[in-house]
C-alpha cells in the first residue's frame, strides 16, 4: 500500500476510534449517571455534565483538527 494511502486511512481510523471513545465516555456519563436529564430541579451533576460536555467536545474539535492538519 501507498504511503499516502496508508496515512490517510490511519487518519480516518483515529478519527473514527476517538470519536467513539468520546461518544461512549459522554453517553455512559449522561444516561447511566442521570445527569443529561433535568428533573423537578437542575442540580449540580447536571452542571458538571454540561460544563465537561462542551469542554470535551471543543477539546475533540482541537484533536481533530491536528489529525486533519496537512502535514
Amino acid at each position: 500500500m501507498e504511503p499516502e494511502a496508508a496515512a490517510f486511512l490511519r487518519r480516518v481510523a483515529n478519527s473514527l476510534a476517538i470519536g467513539f471513545i468520546w461518544l461512549a465516555v459522554n453517553a455512559t456519563a449522561a444516561i447511566k449517571g442521570d445527569n443529561a436529564f433535568i428533573g423537578d430541579h437542575l442540580t449540580i451533576g447536571n452542571i458538571l455534565f454540561y460544563l465537561w460536555f462542551v469542554i470535551s467536545i471543543v477539546i475533540l474539535v482541537i484533536i481533530y483538527k491536528k489529525i486533519w492538519r496537512d502535514r
